[in-house]
């Protein structure tokens, strides 16, 4: 549903994102069935056992449950319910905004430093503000290191289906290269490719 990818903050397409349901089978069966137009993966973990067993493996997790866990991090307690789906999901994604924030605020890219909190990117003293999508893009290319179609980046940073047309993507790319351009004198930091775009 295209209400649903609006209202996704896309800053979290960086790191796959696990969405573990703590024995709250209603909430999983609803968001398992939107799983596919989200930015999470829908994980149920029905005892403490399995839990912790998840938690092992995953890097990027929120635990939603209805009770407070004593001795785990990362968890959104229900305290009040009922809730509307869209709202559901713009707290989650707060929440592990929150998290990525906590675990890492600035990211070095070559020679350029970018703040996530102010959502700068800086170069020698020289820096220049960028929008959300500039930044979620820029790190979403150097963390992929190698060329990324468009119908990727519309999926993983934009949110849109593969049908929506791919001219949205393609305008964004050129004004932030020339933003880049413009400020720092670099032609080559978004590298254009037969198959996508690049940040080496």
């Amino acid at each position: 549903c295209l209400f649903f990818k609006r209202i996704v903050i896309s800053l979290l397409y960086m790191n796959n994102q696990n969405l573990i349901i703590y024995q709250f089978n209603p909430l999983y069966q609803i968001l398992k069935e939107l799983e596919q137009d989200l930015n999470f993966k829908i994980i149920e973990s029905l005892n403490e056992k399995s839990l912790n067993n998840q938690i092992e493996k995953l890097n990027n997790y929120l635990i939603i449950t209805k009770k407070k866990i004593l001795n785990v991090e990362y968890q959104f307690v229900f305290e009040h319910l009922p809730i509307k789906i869209f709202k559901l999901i713009e707290k989650l994604n707060i929440e592990f905004l929150k998290k990525q924030f906590s675990v890492q605020s600035e990211f070095i890219i070559n020679d350029y430093k970018i703040n996530l909190n102010s959502r700068e990117i800086s170069s020698h003293n020289t820096k220049l503000k960028l929008t959300e999508k500039e930044v979620n893009t820029i790190i979403y290319l150097s963390k992929i290191k190698k060329a990324v179609s468009i119908d990727e980046l519309q999926t993983k940073v934009w949110s849109y289906q593969s049908n929506i047309e791919t001219h949205t993507v393609e305008t964004h790319i050129y004004r932030l290269r020339k933003k880049i351009y413009k400020i720092f004198k670099d032609e080559n930091f978004i590298i254009s490719k037969k198959n996508g775009y690049q940040i080496k």
